[in-house]
């Protein structure tokens, strides 16, 4: 496939064939000669990126340099001809990710070319003849302070800022994206962790503008979410980025992939009269392709580290070797994460060394939904959680570090263990009263894990159900069967299918509107949101009327 790849760059690097296979006439989106369209619709940068992106996980993974220096031959031949130079184009990517990619290569290749390709798209933003909020030209950079316009283009800039910012240490890109990434999470950003309220322009609406059932957060800027909340961990080193990862990897990520890996969801509603079903492939096909490449990625979310700090942000089975300054570390983790709250960490570092290991306690657990006042639990309870090592209690109900870690600084030596138990009551959620989608609704949660209700559990129309003071909660155990011929959830205390394909389901008192009659007692099942849309077709809703 790089064989054919190769022999179609033109021989200064240029390689879009949407040009190349007919140079005489090219589709209308290209345009009649190289940029002319980059702005709008020719998608020449954006391809680089993605190029790149894929060229260096190729190098990263084989160690061949085959495909990475195809896609270095291209960035160089845009490094030559984007710029404010004589003989140069001045151009930004009408459809971001170049920005990302070029100060990725940079990394790998040490050529401060690339970062400042990266930074020169970023400052010429707002500066070029492209001049639209659609995708975040309206202002120049160091002007912007609110999230508009496409949110898969939106979230891709964001992240390549973030890079830009803690690769230059250019503190007014810092101060940017801190105030862009405060108007997300104050105002924008969906229980699920989904962005974009609308399918006008698949974008970000006004500040509190959440609609449920029109709701675009489209499979790609969840993604992007991820990617802009990763980088400004590592920017701060905060835990409160990681928070809002998780709530995205967790519920309006996932969602984007049927649990047998063949279907896919474009846009993520958390409502539906039934209308929306998971497709195979789309015409324009990002979504499922770009699932597909994020989920080899997902072990380099889980651990950090900085110097002689290593942080533990995500819970989840495996192993990992890390190399910190003075030493290097293998790490073993057990855990039922996320349907259950303990998780058994196993030190080996090389030899007998001191370091400090920084333990995530999620917001969730601290009563703090999202890192802002956008939603909040609206019952009483007050989870516990602890820390132990070694079968010693180290701690209860740990406050952390002002960075939102739990940090364990001592000389560690092999066969150290340390124990995290997070208590996963069922919550009640609510939204802030200026999200008028949201007034008089109830979101259930637990853990990470947002809940949805779907009529076929139900066998009523779940968007007439209204939640009951004081509605008491059952967990019982789903478990997920595929065949070929069907998808099917049931319930059952023996194990019918393997025990990975199973998660709590939950059961409330609920009130529910039927057809016929007047509002009655019912019993509504609720399964995690990303599971829902695998069986037959009907409503389904994450909020529940109070």
């Amino acid at each position: 496939m790089l064989d054919i790849v190769a022999a179609a760059q033109e021989p200064d690097g240029y390689l879009y064939t949407a040009r190349t296979m007919n140079p005489q006439r090219p589709h209308s989106w290209a345009g009649s000669r190289r940029w002319e369209k980059v702005e709008d619709l020719s998608h020449e940068f954006y391809n680089l990126g993605h190029m790149v992106e894929g060229a260096i996980a190729h190098y990263q993974s084989t160690g061949s340099r085959k495909f990475l220096d195809i896609a270095i031959r291209y960035a160089d031949c845009v490094c030559r001809e984007i710029g404010l130079q004589e003989g140069q184009t001045a151009r930004v990517p009408g459809h971001q990710i170049a920005e990302m990619a070029l100060a990725k290569l940079y990394t790998v290749t040490g050529d401060a070319k690339y970062l400042q390709q990266a930074k020169f798209f970023l400052d010429q933003r707002g500066r070029t003849e492209a001049r639209s909020s659609y995708n975040q030209s309206h202002l120049p950079i160091l002007e912007q302070d609110e999230a508009v316009g496409h949110a898969v283009r939106a979230m891709y800039m964001y992240s390549g800022i973030a890079d830009v910012a803690a690769l230059t240490g250019d503190t007014a890109y810092v101060a940017a994206i801190d105030r862009i990434w405060e108007n997300i999470v104050s105002k924008k950003l969906y229980l699920t962790g989904g962005v974009g309220a609308t399918s006008r322009g698949e974008a970000f609406g006004r500040n509190y503008e959440l609609p449920n059932a029109s709701a675009y957060c489209e499979t790609c800027a969840a993604i992007g979410n991820v990617y802009l909340n990763q980088r400004l961990f590592l920017l701060h080193g905060e835990s409160k980025y990681i928070d809002v990862l998780e709530r995205t990897l967790y519920n309006g990520l996932i969602s984007g992939v049927s649990l047998d890996g063949g279907r896919f969801f474009y846009p993520n509603p958390l409502a539906s009269n039934g209308g929306y079903q998971r497709q195979a492939w789309f015409g324009c096909a990002c979504c499922p392709s770009n699932i597909c490449r994020f989920l080899p990625s997902l072990p380099g979310y889980v651990y950090a580290c900085r110097d002689n700090d290593l942080y533990i942000n995500l819970f989840m089975g495996g192993k990992a070797d890390i190399d910190l300054k003075s030493v290097k570390v293998s790490l073993s983790q057990q855990t039922a994460y996320p349907w259950g709250g303990c998780s058994d960490i196993t030190v080996n570092p090389q030899k007998e060394a001191r370091f400090n290991l920084k333990i995530r306690i999620p917001g969730w657990v601290k009563n703090q939904p999202v890192p802002s006042d956008l939603y909040h639990y609206s019952d009483d309870l007050t989870p516990s959680w602890s820390v132990c090592l070694n079968g010693e209690v180290l701690a209860e109900r740990p406050q952390g570090d002002s960075d939102g870690y739990y940090s364990i600084d001592r000389r560690w030596k092999k066969g150290d263990v340390v124990s995290i138990c997070f208590d996963m009551p069922v919550r009640t959620v609510q939204a802030n009263d200026q999200v008028r989608a949201d007034r008089g609704l109830t979101a259930i949660q637990r853990g990470p894990i947002v809940y949805c209700a779907e009529q076929c559990d139900n066998d009523l129309d779940v968007l007439n159900c209204r939640l009951l003071p004081r509605a008491g909660f059952e967990q019982r155990r789903l478990y997920f069967h595929q065949s070929a011929t069907d998808h099917a959830l049931w319930e059952s205390d023996t194990d019918k299918g393997k025990t990975d394909n199973s998660y709590p389901l939950l059961e409330i008192d609920t009130q529910a509107l039927l057809p016929d009659g007047p509002e009655q007692a019912v019993t509504l099942r609720l399964i995690p949101y990303f599971a829902w849309a695998h069986r037959q077709t009907g409503s389904m809703t994450v909020w529940l009327k109070q």
